[in-house]
């Protein structure tokens, strides 16, 4: 494989574009965490004012889904063909999803700026002896660590393991590039790996952006911010309805649980119940 060295110029080019180009995306990020910020913020406010309602008519709903069906296997033990009443469904608080967290950039090359071979054999045991000679041990401990160190050099260097080599010197903190040279192909290709992974982690920060603008919270909360800015309380009227609800609700529960399965008003109260059920109850809740 050719190598593919640029100059200094050329490097330093590419890598304020990956900077520009990581740039933009820390403002996006940044942008899209404020305005996630205020969707939530809005999101507790919804929570914390119609959330206690909204599950008190669920447990309503609950309980007259029971004593409904009560009511229709009754009247089919009677030989009355009813519709089986629904199950209620709970209400679900709106929630967010979670921007994941990006990965690291991966790291650049040592050097690469020229194509730089892997020193010999020769070299390799000569910057290991340097690095590892006992003699230049501070202590007695350092020493005896050294002679070993050394012991493995000697021996990699007469069976002219490279490898062997390469690991002593790199784990007593010689440069990569002195170990095994350095490639401008090496620092091409990081460069793209890098610009590949901001655009990928780019594209996932838009479509979360996307996503959160186009959530119903987002534009409830923006509806509701231009009415209470005119003075409104579009929460107090949400609660106000949710309340009405709930008033229905327990006049509804207080009849079907005292209705006999033989009266005739069972099976109208079961019928008008259920076309309710079908029109504005799941329209309001």
């Amino acid at each position: 494989m050719s190598s593919q060295a640029i100059t200094p110029r050329e490097l330093d080019q590419r890598r304020e574009q990956l900077a520009d180009l990581r740039r933009y995306l820390a403002s996006e990020e940044s942008e899209y965490a404020a305005r996630r910020q205020r969707v939530q913020r809005f999101i507790d406010r919804y929570v914390c004012a119609l959330g206690p309602l909204y599950m008190e008519l669920d447990a309503l709903e609950s309980q007259l889904y029971c004593a409904m069906r009560y009511l229709h296997e009754a009247l089919a033990r009677n030989g009355l063909d009813t519709r089986a009443p629904d199950s209620p469904k709970a209400t679900s608080m709106p929630q967010l999803l979670m921007l994941p967290a990006g990965a690291p950039l991966p790291p650049e090359p040592e050097g690469g700026l020229v194509q730089v071979g892997p020193p010999p054999l020769k070299t390799l045991y000569r910057r290991a002896a340097k690095r590892l000679h006992p003699d230049l041990a501070p202590d007695d401990t350092a020493r005896r660590h050294r002679e070993r160190k050394m012991a493995e050099v000697n021996e990699a260097y007469a069976a002219c393991d490279r490898g062997r080599l390469e690991s002593l010197l790199l784990s007593a903190g010689e440069s990569m590039i002195k170990v095994r040279g350095g490639d401008a192909d090496a620092v091409m290709e990081w460069l793209r790996s890098a610009e590949r992974a901001v655009q990928g982690r780019l594209r996932v920060v838009q479509a979360h952006m996307a996503l959160l603008t186009n959530h119903p919270m987002h534009e409830l909360g923006e509806s509701i911010e231009r009415a209470e800015k005119k003075g409104l309380d579009p929460l107090g009227i949400m609660a106000n309805r949710l309340r009405a609800q709930i008033t229905e609700r327990r006049q509804e529960l207080y009849i079907g649980q005292r209705l006999q399965p033989e009266s005739s008003m069972a099976e109208a109260f079961l019928r008008q119940r259920q076309q309710r059920m079908g029109g504005g109850i799941a329209a309001s809740h």
